[in-house]
């Protein structure tokens, strides 16, 4: 029952530890990543593009963090297509949440989506385990899509890895005066394929 798209990475982890359903793992998959410091717009954003590629057959794979993540997973939890739902890959222990604020988000993931971790019980939030973590984000996905990010952000670690794993890389661009969308641009001038709606996506 190991998902079959961490094992054509160069670290997959030893084991995984499941709650919800795990059948999703090996469902296509999407990760939608950004900023836990987004803006409205940006979360707006997210959710929106989240359902629709969920609508379209994607599950959707995020980290559970405040801000582009928790949007993603919320609109992920809104399509009607019963073949998928969110991914949510944590960097505590499966038992432990992190943030606290997310206990609603996370009780609604175990029950429609999945939630995921390398580490053992009782792992506690570690500022080490969370770069990790986005490995496995950027491994369970076929592409990973930066929403907004400014750029010391740590989605930019998981577009890092998606390239490396051979995963495609999607950005949405923003204001040039806005902090946010640094990394996104960034991203597009690295080559990330720029993206203003979920067809874009599909299409590549």
């Amino acid at each position: 029952r190991y998902p079959k798209a961490l094992l054509h990475t160069e670290d997959p982890p030893t084991l995984l530890y499941v709650r919800g359903k795990p059948e999703l793992l090996d469902t296509p998959s999407l990760a939608i990543v950004g900023s836990r410091n987004a803006s409205p717009q940006g979360c707006q954003t997210a959710r929106a593009f989240a359902k629709s590629l969920a609508d379209s057959g994607f599950s959707i794979v995020s980290g559970l963090a405040l801000g582009i993540d928790s949007a993603a997973h919320e609109g992920a939890l809104e399509t009607a297509n019963p073949a998928v739902s969110t991914i949510a890959v944590i960097g505590t222990g499966a038992d432990r949440l992190y943030p606290a604020r997310n206990k609603e988000l996370a009780q609604s993931i175990v029950e429609k989506g999945v939630i995921v971790s390398e580490f053992p019980l009782g792992t506690p939030a570690a500022a080490a385990n969370f770069p990790r973590r986005n490995r496995i984000i950027s491994g369970l996905s076929r592409g990973v899509l930066v929403v907004e990010a400014a750029l010391q952000s740590g989605s930019l670690i998981t577009a890092r890895l998606a390239g490396e794993q051979g995963r495609e890389v999607f950005a949405i661009p923003g204001s040039i005066h806005s902090p946010l969308s640094k990394g996104c641009h960034q991203l597009i001038r690295q080559g990330a394929k720029l993206v203003e709606t979920a067809t874009d996506i599909l299409e590549e």
